[in-house]
Parts: C-alpha cells; sequence; structure tokens
C-alpha cells in the first residue's frame, strides 16, 4: 500500500510567483519567507515522495461563479498551468497519475462524498506556485493529484467537513495497492482580506494557534464555523481549509520538520509548515 510521509501547507499568494520570475528571493522584503522553505526541500530530498496529493482553492481559472463545485478531484493524466492575468509566467504541465486519482474517487464516493470529476482539468496559481516553492526544479519532478475546495462562493464546506474530507482521502491512500510514497498538501491563508472595511485584516494570534493546533489538536478549528473563521482570519483566510484537510489526510501524530510565518507578503499572513507522518 502507498507510504503518506508527511503533510506540507503553505499560502499562495500570486506576487510569490512575480517574486520567482524577477528573481527576487534574496531582496529584504521577500528573504524571510523564501528561505523558509530551505529547511524544507532538504526533507523532502530525504524522505523522497513519488506523489503530491494538493488541497487547494480555484480562483476563476478552472471553475467560476456560475459552475461551483464543493470539492473536485483531478483525473487527467497532466494538469496545465493557464494565464489568470497576473502576468506570471506559466508553469510547464503537471503530470498526473490517473490510477491513484480513480481510486481516491471511487473510495469517496462510497464515502458519501458528492465530488466532481475532471478529467481535464486546468490549474491556477494555488496548485502551481506551492509545488515550485517546494520543488524549484524547472519541472515538477513528482506526480501530482489536485484536490480542490470551494472557498470562493458560499455555501462554504464546514471546517469539520473538510477534516471528514481528508481523513476520507488518508484512508484511500493507505488502502491504494501500491507502494509509491505520497506526501499531502494544503496550500491558502493564512489571514487576510483582500477588499471592503476589513481589507488588510490580518490575525497573527489566531493563525499562530492555528498553526500550532495542526500538530497537537488537529481539529481544534472545527469549534468555529465558517462564518466564525471569517470573522477571525478575513475573508480570504478561511483558505486554512486546505490545510485541515491536509492535515487530517495524514494519519496519526506528526513531527514538525520545519514552520515559518512571515507577515506581511501582499497583505497577507504568509505561513508554511512540514509536518513528518510518525504513526
Amino acid at each position: 500500500m502507498a507510504t503518506i510521509v508527511g503533510g506540507l501547507t503553505t499560502s499562495h499568494v500570486p506576487s510569490i510567483g512575480g517574486a520567482i520570475a524577477r528573481g527576487r528571493q534574496q531582496d529584504p522584503y521577500w528573504k524571510p519567507f523564501f528561505d523558509g522553505f530551505l529547511p524544507v526541500r532538504e526533507w523532502l530530498a530525504d524522505v523522497k515522495p513519488d506523489i503530491a496529493v494538493v488541497f487547494y482553492n480555484d480562483h476563476g481559472l478552472n471553475f467560476f461563479l456560475d459552475k461551483m463545485p464543493t470539492f473536485a478531484i483531478g483525473a487527467a493524466p497532466r494538469y496545465s498551468n493557464a494565464d489568470e492575468g497576473w502576468g506570471l509566467p506559466t508553469l510547464p504541465p503537471f503530470d498526473g497519475v490517473p490510477e491513484l486519482s480513480w481510486h481516491l474517487i471511487n473510495h469517496l464516493v462510497e464515502a458519501e462524498f458528492d465530488v466532481t470529476t475532471c478529467q481535464d482539468m486546468l490549474v491556477d496559481h494555488a496548485f502551481a506556485l506551492p509545488l515550485k516553492l517546494f520543488w524549484p526544479q524547472e519541472r515538477c519532478p513528482v506526480l501530482t493529484v489536485p484536490i480542490c475546495i470551494n472557498t470562493v462562493q458560499f455555501p462554504l464546506p464546514s471546517a469539520k467537513r473538510c477534516v471528514a474530507l481528508g481523513r476520507a482521502v488518508g484512508e484511500a491512500l493507505r488502502s491504494w495497492d501500491d507502494p509509491r510514497r505520497v506526501v499531502v498538501i494544503g496550500t491558502g491563508g493564512l489571514s487576510h482580506q483582500l477588499d471592503g472595511e476589513r481589507a488588510g485584516f490580518i490575525n497573527k494570534p489566531f493563525d499562530l494557534k492555528f498553526m500550532d493546533s495542526l500538530i497537537h489538536d488537529p481539529e481544534w478549528a472545527t469549534q468555529f464555523s465558517i462564518h466564525e473563521l471569517v470573522e477571525k482570519t478575513g475573508t480570504q483566510g478561511v483558505e486554512l481549509l486546505m490545510w485541515l484537510a491536509a492535515r487530517a489526510a495524514v494519519p496519526g501524530r506528526v513531527r514538525a520538520v520545519h514552520t515559518n510565518y512571515h507577515i506581511p507578503i501582499s497583505n497577507t499572513a504568509a505561513g508554511m509548515m512540514a509536518m513528518a507522518a510518525i504513526d
């Protein structure tokens, strides 16, 4: 069966791509953010995952407001990154692993999750930039499975439901009759709000408590409703749902390999965590 080596979480702000494209990783503004990934790359080189299962949210590239699934899973042989209008260079296609995608889809449907199956799928910065941060090579060296969670248009899935989704994904991975090694990634957040009266809102105490909870109490955030999470983290900070799903997919206890928290990156609290599976 597959081995889950651990989980990764990170913010996915589009301006990160601009900094990479312009070679600004060592600028004073960006250095504290990018330096946080160096120990994680060393850990990835050691545990050598073959596949990354990525929980992320689409920003209108593949799904728009007229058709917004709550949960969607890619089942394609490759996933193309396309122009979103940010002026970012598009990245090379990401290779998929359809046999795992279908195993996940079948398991989730049996577990009573109504998922949208995508045999053709564009992936935006929320998927592409985290992979570039963890594997800076010209082409991503791991196979990928994208799992999209709606955090754009209400109604949004609850934190509790996203934890249940992640747990079901972890069960499916452990039942997959294949010896490959899998790392689970959750992207988005942390606290930020890009518009309205609270534009620029950041809640550092909540962010740090949430990050700590993923190690010691991974269901802590499920006590809050979606509206409470928006109040505490900002409209876009609710992207922490992807972090919850990713952590839930890693069974049992985890060990913190490395964490980083830096504010602000484009009015966003930028967090990153690497968690090794120890059970």
